[in-house]
């Protein structure tokens, strides 16, 4: 048990040490885009049935190109209360994503579908899957061109000489991952998860003939929870993603703190503070605030990052997510199938 524990928490510090950069279509509450992080995560809830998220980051908004990302998940178990130790999970989401005054849109619909296997008392194994439908589409009439320049400024009533307007493209990818928790106690619970989308390598482009192939985008994830006192929490995590080159690495902790009094047996609000590092790029910070099943969480990422003073640092970028966890009837409740630290 002790040498489990040991090489999960050598992997979390070496995931942190790595150096990287941030990609397009992410999350800084990656903890809160469970299917987009893995699809192993597909019907991965302790506590609950079934659950319902939504969330929405603006970055960047005072450059001449902001990204806007919008996402809406649902994910619910099937068969847990026929066998406790094994289960079905299934799921969708839908993302949209915008940049720049072409408005380069990426709108996305992904179904989801897990299995989840407990080992033993004190250890657990899921394997999941997703396949996608993507839509690109950008709008070449919002942008300006030099032939539209009069001399003093830039007249979009002028033709742009390109014959080009809204263009669209579309294409499949399919994703696949794998998760391990280990829980020893009810105040230790362990998660180690990996992913690879784009597994059958699809071709994205504008252009007829365009052989733009996407590679293969690999992600790890570690989570801890550690249960430190009655009413107190902790969630350190880290994130470790990359694709042609291309990587975005975050690490940090959430602190939850339960308002509630521990003989009062409930916990029906938690007031959730964090900070994370996204190496390279920001710091970000996070507080939320959890009442019964629903969970509010805000976070706000300060850019540390070589982009130019007045276009980058200090603008950052916005964050909401909302989640909804439930049961499906009387009989589920005060269900306990695995440890995990719970107020």
């Amino acid at each position: 048990m002790k040498q489990r524990l040991v090489l999960l928490c050598c992997v979390f510090f070496f995931v942190c040490s790595l150096k990287g950069k941030a990609q397009s279509m992410h999350f800084s509450q990656y903890y809160n885009a469970p299917l987009l992080l893995n699809p192993a995560n597909t019907g991965l809830s302790p506590d609950a049935d079934f659950r319902l998220g939504a969330q929405h980051r603006s970055q960047w908004a005072a450059l001449p190109a902001p990204f806007t990302t919008t996402s809406v998940y649902g994910d619910f178990q099937a068969f847990r209360n026929t066998n406790e130790t094994n289960w079905l999970g299934l799921g969708f989401a839908f993302f949209n994503d915008n940049v720049g005054d072409g408005k380069l849109n990426l709108f996305r619909s992904e179904v989801f579908v897990a299995y989840h296997v407990q080992i033993g008392l004190s250890s657990m194994i899921s394997a999941g899957a997703s396949a996608s439908a993507n839509s690109r589409s950008v709008n070449f009439s919002k942008f300006t061109y030099p032939v539209q320049w009069d001399g003093f400024l830039f007249d979009k009533n002028l033709d742009n000489q390109e014959g080009k307007g809204l263009e669209k493209s579309g294409f499949n990818s399919v994703s696949a991952g794998l998760n391990y928790a280990f829980f020893p106690s009810e105040a230790v619970y362990i998660k180690l998860g990996v992913s690879t989308a784009n597994l059958n390598k699809p071709t994205e482009t504008f252009f007829k003939g365009g052989q733009n192939q996407l590679d293969f985008r690999h992600t790890a994830n570690l989570d801890l929870l550690l249960k430190t006192a009655d009413n107190v929490i902790l969630n350190p995590s880290a994130y470790y993603s990359i694709q042609s080159g291309a990587r975005e690495i975050i690490y940090g902790t959430l602190f939850s703190y339960n308002l509630m009094s521990p003989r009062e047996q409930v916990a029906a609000n938690q007031l959730i503070f964090g900070a994370y590092h996204r190496i390279g790029d920001a710091v970000i910070g996070v507080a939320g605030l959890q009442r019964n099943t629903m969970r509010f969480m805000f976070s706000y990422d300060y850019t540390i990052s070589s982009l130019p003073v007045n276009a980058g640092k200090g603008t950052g970028a916005l964050e909401l997510s909302f989640r909804y966890e439930g049961l499906y009837g009387e009989t589920s409740k005060g269900r306990r199938v695995y440890n995990c630290p719970r107020f």
